[in-house]
């Protein structure tokens, strides 16, 4: 197995193809990198920025570049001695016309030979539903849509399609006949009966009218792929046989003014397997599984070993050929049985290392039975994180934040009440649909007989609501032991708070823990583990848009926690729990993934780096934050931004401001683009689903009157001496975090761009072109300079800090470092140090130990009240702070100097001359 060195992300989109990833291939082997890692390069929605909407991933996406373009990126990689990490997506494909599986559903219903592709209501077991699959992608209601002419009928070669806008749907075999034998006397009239191709269009009514019952499968798809073709050939070779077609093209799609006009159009729609719909209803009424609640990704069955092999063999191809080294599975947690996906991915594509995309709880940890080398790096990016908030300031910031926006907020209440508000306003059709069916296992059971449908709607609902983490991974063959602690405690925590439900808590408890009656017959025992394992699939969805995508856009306390994978109620993390987290990843997952920033973070990792520092200084933060919003009162529209989200903005401000000037001239475009995505997010004022133009309006005007120099002087005038004090001190908790991400058990991985600050917002913020050409300069100075005056370059880097070379000087010094001793950093023993003397709750240091071999790294935190802005943390400031060590020579690979130990190393020696410190022993 190749495991990685350091990966670097690369966000593949038609803007920046193959040909533009193998420019860049060059400089990040200079770099230090040793793998690329790719976002989704399977062919996706046309113009997708991101390649998660994959259609067919049987193919390279031809937006990326042509097939050569890919070789030749190939080549370059490999001559470079580059792997290959790719991002891959098992749960979901694109609701799209260009999804060719797809559509083959909703043009042949149940006789498609890709039924069993998707999750939709004609796979369930169960429930045996012929209902039509939904189709929620219209702008505005199906009448008002229809009767506007936006939904439209069309013919060409492929047949009758019905389109609205860019989506095309293709119509079923039954509606030709309809289409057909519309005013077929008109054109009988026209021919004649006689006439040789009227003759031929009577035969192609008879086909159509006997193909459904007399073939099926492939055989009726190539009949009707033959009968279109007779259909076109007449269409095209007769004109008045393409005129009378095209009459009937115009007749049925209505006249706008006139409702009756189109009875037919909508006659016709109604015959499909597909129903038309408001996106909105999507919301209430689900009958297929979706990635969280977004209906233009429909999920897949990779469950069924045929859409596993199908869906897999081009992948397979390319690790089999060693294109791909690596393979990150996104969101492992949709899958219907996650554990069996790994076991089948790992028996196809043989020793390859694999992470997954997986948020793990501060305490929870990976299930230990996964055969995979560990996560995408969100565990260790809250962790570290955290330690650079400063804890013990909590009670501060929660008396700033409850003054500021004039009431109390309790973290826990709130997560509960957002996911209720996603339960009953987003996910309502699938908590519908699981209590459907735990309605039915329940008729079958004597106890659970005179359950209602509401009744088991709300107990769900109560029990998914209280779920701690994603999902519990209970399988056909049994209940692990910390799922079944998680399922009591959250079942004991339930009839607490609905104690009327008992009856139905204790059999969904039951349910859960596969407590079978032995009267059950096989197949009611079948029934049950479908509900567990269907149940399972969604508290992932329901965290996922409950907290990440609603409250962390509500609780505002200290955006810097606001994370993926956070939990914001815990301010901070000690240096010993660091400590831990890392032994544990040592020894257990030595080859995960540590990010710091990812194409889903909240926040650039330099933000957050800067938000930190207000944890230092909560007085100074009060203050300042308080004077602000008492100079821009006079821009509010009835007191429009509210409180939390006034809050919310200047965080945003203080930690997102450019460095550079001419980086300022987009940033308000760009915070009000944030603003709107984040207060429809919180749901409080508007959301996606009911936008409120009043209330955005406010706040996009806020923003531009605030940073506008004419009619904001006086705030800008305080704001910005106090935002660059803390981009200042934000430098340095960024320059520490890199070296920990480096240094720490795992694999460092970088988010393109990242080499230089990223003071980037949420998606697709952080999608924005990355200047390559300026980060290659950037580093083949550094390169050349490295060689001959290492503390001038050093001294140069810190005195012009702000235009983020010195962290590219780090990232470039420790990565080189990595790779010369290698199986150090890879498999090191991680050994916490103590720190003595006065400052030492301001270092964090630890060391790597492999046989004769041994590293340390230190790094320093919490800058605020050690040195004035301006001034580094360097030599004495650090006063008696000291290690405890044996003697020993050691070499700092950073600033290429020796340093000699006794029996203590001080902190002001080893930080003498860069802020932070890598230590080798000689």
């Amino acid at each position: 197995m190749r495991i990685p060195k350091a990966t670097y992300r690369v966000q593949f989109t038609p803007e920046f193809g193959f040909d533009d990833a193998r420019a860049i291939a060059s400089y990040l082997a200079d770099l230090g990198i040793s793998d690329l890692y790719a976002s989704p390069i399977f062919k996706a929605r046309t113009g997708s920025t991101h390649g998660y909407d994959v259609v067919d991933g049987s193919q390279l996406n031809p937006q990326l570049g042509t097939t050569q373009a890919f070789e030749a990126l190939v080549a370059e990689l490999q001559s470079l001695g580059l792997g290959w990490l790719q991002d891959i997506v098992p749960n979901h494909m694109a609701y799209s016309s260009e999804n060719p599986y797809l559509m083959d559903v909703l043009e042949h219903g149940p006789d498609s030979s890709y039924t069993d592709y998707f999750d939709v209501c004609w796979n369930s077991p169960f429930a045996n539903s012929q209902e039509r699959i939904l189709a929620p992608l219209l702008g505005d209601f199906y009448g008002e849509s229809l009767e506007k002419g936006n939904i439209q009928l069309q013919y060409e070669q492929n047949g009758l399609t019905v389109n609205y806008y860019s989506l095309k749907l293709p119509l079923r075999l039954e509606s030709y006949t309809k289409f057909i034998t519309h005013n077929l006397g008109k054109l009988t009239r026209m021919l004649g009966r006689n006439h040789p191709d009227f003759i031929k269009l009577l035969g192609i009514l008879y086909i159509l009218k006997s193909v459904p019952s007399e073939v099926a499968g492939k055989q009726r798809q190539d009949q009707i792929a033959f009968i279109k073709g007779l259909i076109w050939e007449l269409y095209t070779s007769n004109d008045d046989i393409h005129a009378f077609i095209e009459e009937n093209i115009q007749i049925f799609n209505g006249e706008p003014g006139n409702s009756e006009s189109f009875n037919l159009l909508d006659d016709l729609l109604n015959d499909q397997f597909y129903r038309l719909a408001f996106w909105k209803v999507g919301a209430e009424e689900m009958n297929y599984r979706r990635f969280f609640t977004v209906n233009e990704l429909i999920s897949v069955k990779v469950e069924e070993l045929r859409v596993f092999n199908n869906t897999h063999s081009l992948i397979h191809q390319l690790v089999e050929q060693g294109i791909f080294t690596g393979l990150r599975i996104d969101h492992i947690d949709g899958l219907y049985q996650p554990t069996q996906y790994l076991e089948r991915l790992r028996e196809k594509m043989g020793d390859v290392y694999v992470t997954v995309e997986k948020i793990l709880e501060l305490t929870e940890d990976l299930p230990e039975n996964w055969d995979i080398q560990g996560t995408s790096g969100y565990d260790f990016l809250n962790y570290v994180n955290g330690v650079f908030c400063q804890s013990t300031n909590e009670s501060f910031f929660d008396h700033i934040y409850h003054k500021f926006i004039g009431k109390p907020v309790d973290y826990p209440s709130l997560v509960n009440e957002k996911k209720h508000l996603i339960l009953d306003k987003n996910l309502a059709g699938d908590i519908d649909n699981l209590a459907n069916l735990l309605k039915n296992i329940a008729s079958k059971y004597r106890y659970g007989n005179d359950f209602t449908l509401n009744g088991l709607k709300r107990a769900i609902a109560e029990v998914l609501t209280l779920f701690p983490i994603y999902r519990t991974y209970i399988t056909p063959d049994g209940i692990g032991d910390s799922d079944k602690a998680c399922i009591l405690e959250v079942m004991k925590t339930a009839k607490k708070q609905v104690p009327l439900l008992h009856h139905e808590m204790n059999f969904i408890e039951k349910v859960m823990l596969l407590e079978f009656d032995a009267s059950l017959t096989q197949t009611e025992r079948e029934q049950w583990i479908y509900f567990v394992l269907r149940m399972q699939q969604y508290s992932g969805p329901l965290m996922a848009k409950g907290v990440e995508d609603t409250t962390l856009y509500v609780y505002n306390r200290l955006l810097s926690l606001n994370e993926v994978g956070g939990n914001p109620s815990h301010f901070g993390i000690n240096v010993d729990k660091f400590h831990h987290f890392n032994q544990q990843h040592q020894a257990n997952w030595p080859h995960t993934m540590n990010a710091t920033a990812t194409h889903d973070t909240k926040r650039g990792e330099d933000m957050r780096a800067r938000l930190n520092v207000l944890s230092e200084i909560p007085q100074e933060w009060e203050e300042q934050v308080n004077q602000w919003s008492q100079l821009n009162q006079v821009h509010r529209s009835n007191n429009q931004p509210d409180r939390n989200d006034e809050y919310f903005l200047y965080q945003t401000l203080v930690g997102a401001f450019p460095f550079a000037e001419h980086e300022q001239a987009s940033f308000v475009q760009r915070v009000q683009d944030y603003m709107i995505k984040a207060i429809r997010e919180a749901k409080v004022h508007t959301a996606w689903l009911r936008p409120d133009n009043e209330y955005e309006e406010a706040c996009t005007s806020f923003i531009q009157k605030i940073l506008d120099p004419n009619l904001s002087r006086q705030f800008l005038e305080t704001f910005q001496p106090f935002q660059e004090k803390i981009a200042e001190y934000g430098i340095f908790n960024s320059l520490s975090q890199t070296l920990l991400k480096i240094a720490a058990p795992g694999v460092p991985d970088f988010y393109q761009g990242t080499e230089l600050w990223d003071l980037s917002l949420v998606d697709p913020d952080n999608r924005r072109p990355v200047d390559f050409e300026q980060r290659r300069d950037y580093l083949t100075t550094i390169q050349e300079q490295s060689k001959t005056d290492i503390l001038g370059l050093i001294s140069e880097l810190l005195h012009q800090k702000t235009d983020g070379r010195i962290k590219l000087f780090l990232t470039l010094q420790a990565l080189k470092t990595r790779t010369q001793y290698l199986e150090l950093f890879q498999d090191g023993e991680y050994l916490p140090l103590e720190v003595h003397g006065t400052h030492a709750n301001h270092i964090i240091a630890f060391a790597r130990q492999k046989g004769e071999q041994t590293l340390i790294a230190i790094t320093p935190r919490f800058l605020t009240t050690l040195t004035p802005p301006g001034k580094p943390p360097l030599g004495e400031i650090w006063q008696d702070t000291h290690l405890k060590l044996p003697p020993q020579i050691w070499y700092n690979p950073l600033t290429h100097q020796t340093l000699q130990t006794e029996d203590t190393l001080p902190i002001a020696q080893a930080l003498t001359h860069f802020p932070v410190a890598l230590l080798i022993a000689q």
